[in-house]
């Protein structure tokens, strides 16, 4: 009680004082340095587990632990899911799409926390998966809640979304210009001046906690000794439809296994299997242990052999062949370590396997072109443009690629290149797959929101909340005179014939009996089963509204009767779908 009297106050208070304009800009600030300090939690955790799972591992005798260690971690998240949280803790920027696009914004309470701790027990026992989505999903959380406590409107709490998104990626990436365009790409954010300012003011709030915390230097050094030159242009052009088809495998192998896990519908077996792969993965590649920063760095030193270092490769001579051989291999099971670990229960982010498989696709490409006596290329310089090739190709993000791996780096004197090879691999990679690995469970859904205003108006809307039912009913067996009483007190022209069950038989229209209700001897003989038609148009409660325009746009009807395995429901007009979609307009379309 004296919680909502302190709310009721302050809510007074602010209404006097603060225009809405002002209150966005200070809860931006606000929510840019909640999600500053849920990245830097997870960082700090998952360097604290890290660091306790390698000591034990280098203890001798204990070095089989590297191969259980992820299975261990992806336990303990699977335990802490099922018995703490005891709610689904869905993959981070996936679940922020779907509070946007179906739930009005909100996120569950338990999301504040519970992405910190099932990523930090994954990735920090070393399952191959990053820490920006469940980072996301946490600011994201932060800021629907939030917005949801202190009662605001649809439009404000989205822009809180995007700030605390945009916050988690500057914070986790030290990358404020790529986490606002992260912001407006990927989770679809409209940019206009109301709402570039409060990202700004996010993504800064919550990259100075991070240095404040993680100090300044980038989570890539990178040296840049030789720019581009003109001659290397084309090559970037392949290294893009490189890129692209390196993305697309990555797309079709997620999805692939991530059907295969969703078949099973026991969750330990998933996990048994989960862990196992992982383990006899480890074994012949340990660097798909963890994030994977070792061998990012390695590539963009330019260490041709550094993932000869450890494992079964370690035995393998450093020449061309064999080079080919590990590389090829390292950057096609990436995915399928990154797949298992999510599927048998882990919780993590694909961004540091985009990454992984971008810099070591990039220092692939320029070796072999170098091995041609073609033209000497800096394998330094293409192992970070290779990163934001992949970037662009598997999240359909290219200009999210092109500044992250600039801010990441310090790159920008590579602006050129980044620009051509993020535009190519996204081409390929869309020609391919239409959607990325966050969109296409929302695309199959119909529950993805884009930049098209008016496609996701219809997104947003929902055909179950549209149905009037105050249509009078009347049963099969009725005579014409039963059918009379009910239109006396009808104020509709339609009348849907239902029978005891509620199945619907068929439907009288007013216009099809004008001139025998006025025939009183045909009362008690004429039967409403024999003036009844059965609608040839009509529409289940969970259909889209993509299908509900369809119909109304095949059959040119102002009623459409909705049906549920034969049973009857209501109907939906025209006039009051189109109502409907013009509140929406105003909802989505309002300033904050």
């Amino acid at each position: 009680m004296a919680k909502e009297t302190l709310l009721k106050k302050f809510f007074i208070w602010r209404l006097r004082h603060i225009s809405n304009r002002q209150f966005m800009i200070l809860l931006s600030i606000v929510i840019g340095i909640s999600a500053g300090l849920a990245a830097v939690t997870i960082k700090q955790t998952v360097g604290f587990i890290h660091h306790f799972v390698h000591k034990i591992i280098s203890i001798d005798g204990f070095g089989w632990l590297f191969l259980i260690a992820p299975g261990i971690g992806i336990l303990l998240a699977v335990l802490f899911i099922k018995y703490i949280v005891r709610r689904p803790v869905r993959h981070g920027i996936p679940n922020v799409l779907y509070a946007i696009s179906k739930n009005q914004g909100q996120m569950n309470r338990h999301n504040m926390i519970s992405s910190v701790i099932a990523s930090s027990f994954t990735v920090g026992f070393g399952g191959s998966v990053g820490l920006e989505g469940p980072t996301v999903s946490t600011g994201a959380a932060i800021g629907a809640n939030i917005g949801k406590m202190l009662h605001l409107n649809y439009r404000q709490i989205t822009l809180l979304l995007g700030c605390a998104c945009a916050g988690a990626m500057s914070a986790i990436f030290k990358a404020p210009i790529a986490a606002i365009v992260f912001a407006l790409e990927v989770i679809m954010l409209d940019l206009t001046l109301t709402s570039l300012v409060p990202l700004l003011l996010s993504s800064a709030s919550a990259v100075v906690v991070s240095y404040l915390f993680l100090g300044q230097e980038v989570v890539y050094p990178f040296d840049l000794e030789v720019t581009y030159t003109l001659k290397e242009l084309s090559f970037y052009v392949l290294l893009g439809f490189a890129c692209g088809l390196v993305a697309t495998y990555f797309t079709r192998m997620y999805k692939f296994i991530e059907r295969l896990f969703e078949n099973i519908n026991n969750g330990w077996t998933r996990l048994i299997l989960g862990a196992t792969t992982l383990g006899i993965l480890m074994l012949f590649f340990p660097h798909l242990f963890g994030e994977g920063y070792e061998v990012i760095n390695g590539a963009l030193n330019g260490d041709l052999f550094y993932l000869h270092d450890v494992g079964v490769f370690s035995y393998f001579s450093n020449n061309f062949i064999n080079f080919l051989i590990i590389m090829t291999l390292t950057i096609g099971v990436k995915v399928i370590a990154t797949s298992v670990t999510f599927g048998s229960g882990g919780v993590g982010g694909i961004f540091a396997p985009t990454l992984f498989m971008g810099a070591n696709t990039g220092v692939l490409f320029a070796t072999i072109i170098n091995r041609l006596n073609w033209i000497e290329l800096p394998v330094k310089n293409f192992a970070l443009i290779g990163m934001a090739g992949l970037i662009a190709g598997v999240l359909h993000a290219p200009l999210t690629g092109l500044f992250l791996i600039a801010d990441l780096s310090g790159g920008y004197s590579m602006f050129l290149p980044l620009m051509i090879t993020a535009t190519i691999s996204f081409i390929t990679a869309k020609s391919f797959e239409k959607h990325s690995v966050y969109t296409h469970q929302l695309a199959q859904r119909k529950e993805l929101l884009t930049h098209d205003k008016d496609q996701n108006i219809m997104t947003m809307m929902e055909v179950n909340k549209l149905i009037e039912t105050d249509f009078a009913i009347i049963s099969p067996e009725a005579n014409l005179g039963d059918l009379v009483k009910v239109i006396s007190k009808a104020h509709r022209n339609l009348f849907p014939v239902v029978d005891n069950q509620g199945i619907l038989q068929g439907m009288v229209k007013m216009d099809d009996i004008r001139e025998i209700i006025f025939e009183p001897e045909k009362y008690t003989t004429v039967k409403v089963k024999d003036l009844m038609y059965m609608p040839e148009f009509f529409i289940s409660p969970d259909d889209s509204m993509e299908d509900l325009v369809e119909i109304f746009r095949k059959s040119g009807r102002f009623n459409i009767a909705v049906i549920d395995k034969g049973k009857y429901h209501g109907f939906i007009s025209r006039a009051n779908a189109f109502t409907a979609y013009r509140n929406h307009l105003k909802m989505f379309s309002s300033d904050y």
